[in-house]
């Protein structure tokens, strides 16, 4: 949908990785690196979105930063729209649709810096969730979206100190 509108496949990596959130930052060489693209490019798309007030630079450390424009006048509606584009909206709702007493429902992985690798992970805590019901509805969505969807039920942190556990019973 928004590929057909944003016909600059650079641009849209770009919206994407600023406003799917608002405290993703990068810089020319790095952001190049990351969609393995030439800085011609990257730094072309760059300026026009900084030119419309888009994005905003910062300068640290000898580098420009480009972050998205909060104060955008357009800013939430680009927001939401990257969000509706990438699914992760239609992804939230269903959870908290009928999933039990969720009380967080966090962003991880690839998304959560503005890249889309198609997998979205969701980590998922509450008290008394339905596990069965958010993994079987999981699998609906990633056909729905066309995305893998992975979903965690514990903290990271959490998961690896069982994973040390674990390891240090043998």
């Amino acid at each position: 949908m928004l590929d057909t509108i944003i016909t600059s496949k650079t641009r849209l990596k770009l919206l994407i990785k600023f406003f799917v959130s608002s405290t993703n930052k990068g810089y020319l060489r790095g952001i190049a690196e990351e969609f393995n693209e030439s800085t011609n490019a990257i730094r072309k798309e760059l300026n026009q979105l900084s030119d419309a007030g888009y994005l905003s630079r910062t300068s640290e450390n000898n580098r420009i930063y480009y972050q998205a424009n909060t104060q955008h006048p357009l800013f939430q509606s680009l927001q939401n729209l990257v969000r509706t584009y990438l699914g992760i909206d239609q992804a939230v709702d269903y959870v908290l649709e009928r999933a039990g007493d969720v009380e967080t429902v966090s962003l991880l992985g690839d998304y959560a810096k503005g890249v889309d690798s198609g997998t979205i992970e969701l980590m998922v805590l509450g008290d008394e969730l339905d596990k069965a019901y958010l993994l079987q509805l999981s699998a609906k969505l990633e056909k729905l979206l066309d995305k893998e969807i992975k979903l965690y039920f514990e903290r990271p942190e959490e998961v690896l100190q069982q994973i040390i556990l674990y390891q240090g019973e043998d």
